[in-house]
């Protein structure tokens, strides 16, 4: 039946039997024939034939959309079949996020190496942002980074962990009873975010507009940084309860950051093109899921 879409395909979009049997390298008669044979085995009709035209059934313009979809994921299967014993040309390239324990990731990376030796795995590091536009572009295969967007099935989206969102205190800032606060109670304070020069208006769009942040910004180059304005009554800084191991508890305290009563959660994820999916990508996303299993 795949041959056939393929010449269904090619006569939709030619809107002409002669020049779908030119394309295709078929006779007329054949093609013309091979369309009555799909139509009996489906028991629909896909074309109305008027004379030497035809208009497309809305059954027809249905099987039309999705089997070009079909034949794409046909073909990929193929290619990524074929690779898999193509060792000289096996290779993977995979992003993580920068300020992010990375113990269940290199933990990943080795494991993998283990059992695919025969695979090249390249590495890259970065931010958000970074990280998005690499996979993108085609720079990585797979990213592991934060969920900042909403899910989209142009992606393979595999869940992997979720930290609870914390706040970074001075010491002095608040009563030491105080276990949690609302991101309501914090407009009047700066908040300090860690970017990049260039990374800064897309970070202070996810604060306000994900994380309801409505303070005034103070921009850190980094942890250190961070530390310093935070411990000096500058602002409060937002972590997890995964990066809050790269403070110093002797210096701030961190409580728990809610939103209308609800603790916030900042969740993490493994995804890949949809149409860039395969046998390495999909085993090495299944090892770090294992992972944080």
């Amino acid at each position: 039946m795949f041959q056939q879409m393929k010449y269904f395909i090619s006569i939709v979009k030619n809107h002409s039997f002669t020049k779908a049997s030119v394309e295709c390298n078929i006779s007329q008669s054949a093609i013309s024939q091979q369309m009555k044979e799909l139509e009996a085995k489906l028991g629909v009709k896909l074309l109305n034939r008027k004379g030497r035209s035809f208009e497309v059934t809305k059954a027809g313009q249905y099987f039309y959309t999705h089997s070009q979809d079909i034949l794409e994921d046909v073909t990929q299967l193929v290619d990524n079949t074929v690779k898999i014993v193509k060792d000289d040309q096996a290779e993977i390239k995979v992003g993580y996020l920068n300020n992010f324990g990375t113990s269940e990731f290199l933990q990943t990376v080795a494991q993998f190496s283990r059992e695919f030796p025969q695979v090249q795995i390249k590495i890259k590091s970065g931010n958000h942002e970074q990280l998005y536009n690499y996979l993108r572009s085609g720079q990585i295969d797979l990213n592991f980074a934060d969920q900042r967007r909403a899910l989209s099935n142009q992606y393979i989206n595999t869940f992997l962990t979720d930290s609870k969102y914390m706040l970074a205190l001075s010491k002095t800032f608040f009563p030491e009873d105080i276990d949690s606060m609302d991101i309501s109670e914090l407009a009047d304070i700066s908040c300090i975010i860690i970017s990049d020069d260039d990374k800064v208006e897309n970070d202070k769009e996810y604060y306000q507009e994900i994380l309801g942040v409505r303070s005034d910004f103070t921009v850190a180059k980094n942890y250190d940084e961070a530390q310093i304005l935070v411990a000096s009554n500058q602002g409060y800084l937002i972590i997890n309860d995964r990066t809050m191991k790269q403070l110093d508890s002797s210096i701030v305290r961190t409580i728990n950051l809610i939103n209308g009563k609800q603790q916030m959660i900042q969740k993490y994820y493994a995804y890949w093109r949809a149409d860039n999916s395969g046998y390495y990508i999909e085993s090495f996303a299944k090892l770090l899921k294992d992972r944080f299993a």
